[in-house]
């Protein structure tokens, strides 16, 4: 990007309210912990261009209508480098989040450490990354805004470890800066779009719609709630399946609603969360994010009626555990044929996708809700599914195996396929006769029918 907003102006894009904090004093030695020679010039002749004396602005903004604290880099001062200076900012910017309740947004622009204060410099890390785990283990949310560019240590911990990570178009993102990269690398890699791509960032956020993008994350991310999330209202057909193999062949139907329909229809607005961090996204078979229902927020993870990827999963277990950690309820819509089982999702380590998604469901605190709307298929629609508080939709089934996979391993001919689906009792009404799940959801108005 060729444009750089100065610290200022990137704060001004976000809130009109803002009261920069009280910084804490450092005596520091003439050229720097170092004594490297030039450096107080340097630092002066930075302050001259940028009217800043650190790298860093710190205060607490109100974004329309949500306090909290914001954190933004001055590139044009020196880079935007991490020293102790910088450090002192950063931890006392975050002890006030604690203190205040407040969640923390950060506005990145940074080359990375400062080579002038050397070892000293480089150890800031920890202290962003120390002060970084204290506001996660408070419940408190931590948006980053990627600017350019975002590079080296400041990538590395405000950045990539913030909960919500957005970035500018057209930003430079990377560990490696662009001094620093192998000759022949190619420069795309190292955008903020490549980031978004490799499940690393959620999204791209154009500068003038950055203010109502975070107020909506900031909105959602600061009401937490103790009640459970009430299922959806089905959407298609109201009628329960005569056979195993009628409710297959509905649930399979191209015409059943899926996963977008029942979101865009219990939600009023809600964002989305992309990425595993892991370098994977599956947004074609795992829609996850954040809502706005009944005037609160639900957070939401669904299959969209394909095949599971491993990055799915991830990015499934990574919003539930950041839900739990925030106590926002959890809405996830069980919609698949199964795992993905072809060999680049073994290679993409599948099954401890789907462990790992399993242990989140389990360990969660927050209250979970599961709708079945399609293809239960196997564990890879399992894993999804709320232990206690899983509901079905007349147009869906929830089987341990596909009927014809059945059919196939006890050696049946393909005509017994019809009645393999009947004796595994995979119907709704049959799952609520066996306590598998607790009830089946009929359209707006109507009530569900329960398991006793």
């Amino acid at each position: 990007m060729a444009d750089r907003p100065s610290a200022r102006e990137a704060v001004a894009l976000v809130t009109g309210d803002f009261t920069e904090l009280a910084y804490p004093g450092r005596r520091a030695a003439q050229d720097g912990p170092l004594g490297w020679s030039g450096y107080d010039a340097a630092r002066a002749r930075a302050a001259g261009r940028t009217g800043e004396d650190e790298s860093v602005v710190c205060g607490v903004a109100d974004v329309d209508g949500t306090r909290a604290v914001l954190v933004a880099f001055e590139f044009g001062f020196l880079g935007g480098s991490l020293g102790e200076g910088t450090g002192d900012r950063l931890e006392a910017a975050y002890a006030h989040a604690r203190a205040h309740r407040l969640p923390l947004v950060s506005l990145v622009a940074t080359g990375g450490s400062r080579m002038q204060e050397g070892m000293l410099a480089l150890t800031q890390l920890q202290r962003v990354a120390r002060a970084s785990a204290l506001a996660r283990e408070a419940g408190l949310p931590q948006i980053a805004v990627l600017r350019d560019p975002t590079t080296g240590g400041g990538w590395a911990t405000l950045g990539a470890g913030a909960d919500v990570v957005l970035a500018l178009p057209g930003a430079q993102v990377g560990f490696a800066g662009s001094r620093v990269r192998p000759a022949d690398a190619d420069p795309a890699a190292y955008t903020a779009e490549a980031q978004v791509a490799a499940g690393a960032a959620d999204a791209l956020v154009r500068p003038e719609e950055l203010r109502g993008t975070l107020a909506r994350w900031l909105r959602l991310l600061t009401r937490p709630s103790a009640d459970p999330a009430p299922p959806p209202y089905a959407l298609g057909s109201p009628d329960l399946p005569a056979t195993g193999w009628d409710a297959v062949r509905r649930a399979r139907s191209p015409r059943r609603p899926r996963a977008a329909a029942y979101l865009d229809a219990y939600f009023t607005s809600r964002v989305t969360l992309s990425g595993d961090r892991r370098g994977g996204t599956d947004p074609e078979g795992m829609l996850c994010g954040f809502g706005e229902h009944g005037g609160r927020t639900v957070a939401y993870a669904a299959q969209t009626g394909t095949a599971t990827r491993p990055a799915g999963y991830r990015t499934a277990a990574r919003l539930v555990g950041l839900a739990d950690r925030l106590g926002i309820p959890v809405l996830t819509l069980v919609d698949t044929p199964g795992a993905a089982n072809d060999a680049e999702a073994e290679r993409q380590g599948a099954g401890a996708a789907i462990a790992d998604l399993f242990g989140s469901v389990a360990a969660a605190r927050t209250p979970l809700t599961t709708l079945v709307i399609g293809e239960g298929g196997s564990g890879g629609a399992l894993a999804l599914a709320a232990p206690g508080n899983t509901w079905a939709t007349p147009d869906s089934y929830f089987s341990v195996i596909a009927p014809e996979l059945a059919a196939a391993i006890l050696k049946r001919p393909p005509d017994e396929v019809e009645a393999t689906a009947d004796a595994l009792r995979i119907r709704p009404q049959d799952l609520v006769e066996l306590g598998v799940v607790r009830g089946v959801v009929g359209p707006a108005g109507a009530q569900p029918t329960r398991s006793g």
